[in-house]
């Protein structure tokens, strides 16, 4: 198991899933991915963990009072100073959804919404860096925001934490590019025009790629369980990928690495 006790400021360090269903979501994952569903917590509104061999890989909540659950995935993206990350967010023409709010001694977390509309979290580490566990099955392996503008997106995460942007297609089929800390040739994230937002029912979000030993299997469990197959798997430069949903309709990706 690879564990890590601090994270690099600009880096995912954290996802959590906002559901309808609290103790369905909960038997959904950890049949899927092995992981085990801890007690809701209610000093926090009901936020619980899932944890693999001990170690946290996951949150998750449901209704937060009027705020209701939307069935999504979200990131969370390590900052050393949270307050000065959602002030440039708000002056590249974002939104702060949520303040900064310390979480016991744990660190202090906030959300933004970014020009497009697309929702991540921001993580301030105190005694807890974030995500414990990395490149293992269950964990997440790849992060991937879906937007309607490439352009637009670089130029904000860019003014967030100083990206490089590095361009892996520039087509009118295919745009995309991943991000990466200055001075570092390391991809941490990627970033994809999706054309079908414009107009479309859908609205710009990140979606996360989470490692599995075997992807055809992890469909096969996630239709037994009652979710839904989006797109089948298949073999990619990046590993084997498909994208699914959970029963409720969060999306997210199941990936293996190339060996």
């Amino acid at each position: 198991m690879t564990t890590r006790d601090a994270t690099v400021p600009g880096t995912p360090c954290w996802a959590d899933l906002s559901t309808s269903d609290v103790e369905g979501s909960r038997r959904f994952y950890a049949e899927l991915f092995g992981w085990e569903p801890l007690a809701p917590n209610p000093d926090f509104g009901g936020y619980f963990n899932f944890s693999r061999n001990g170690a946290w890989v996951a949150g998750g909540m449901g209704d937060m009072g009027e705020d209701k659950a939307d069935d999504t995935w979200k990131p969370y993206l390590a900052t050393s100073d949270i307050e000065k990350t959602l002030a440039a967010a708000q002056g590249a023409g974002g939104h702060v959804l949520v303040p900064p709010v310390p979480v016991a001694d744990l660190g202090v977390l906030g959300m933004l919404q970014d020009p497009s509309g697309a929702i991540a979290g921001l993580w301030q580490a105190g005694s807890w860096p974030g995500s414990e566990v990395v490149g293992e099955p269950g964990t997440p392996s790849w992060f991937e925001l879906h937007t309607p503008d490439l352009g637009a997106a670089v130029a904000f995460y860019r003014e967030l934490f100083g990206y490089d942007a590095i361009s892996v297609s520039d087509t009118e089929e295919f745009r995309y590019s991943s991000l990466r800390l200055p001075g570092d040739d390391t991809d941490i994230a990627g970033v994809y025009e999706d054309s079908s937002l414009v107009g479309g029912n859908e609205a710009p979000h990140w979606e996360i790629y989470w490692e599995v030993e075997d992807v055809d299997a992890g469909v096969a469990t996630v239709e037994s369980l009652g979710g839904r197959v989006l797109e089948g798997a298949s073999s990619t430069p990046y590993g084997r990928i498909a994208s699914v949903t959970d029963p409720h309709g969060a999306r997210f990706k199941l990936r293996s690495t190339p060996a």
